[in-house]
């Protein structure tokens, strides 16, 4: 099985520039960011074996990556509407 990367320049490289100005300049799109990548990391240590933990519960940190995601993703398109 092949571990994929999840991380927001992997999910979306058409907007590697928009997610580093946001990054940078919105502090809550920096908070949103940061949760992403540190839930992404769980989820790759467990789908990689070096944590072990329910089922269950890798369900629900792959759902809270997904919400986190839906939010960076509206965020990155409002910002394009407004540049």
């Amino acid at each position: 099985m092949t571990i994929e990367k999840h991380d927001l320049h992997h999910e979306f490289p058409e907007y590697k520039d928009e997610i580093h100005h946001l990054k940078m300049n919105d502090a809550h799109f920096a908070r949103l960011f940061k949760e992403y990548h540190e839930c992404d990391h769980e989820v790759h240590r467990i789908e990689t074996g070096a944590e072990n933990t329910s089922d269950d519960y890798l369900e629900s940190l792959k759902k809270q990556r997904l919400h986190l995601k839906d939010q960076l993703f509206s965020i990155i398109k409002k910002a394009q509407t407004v540049a």
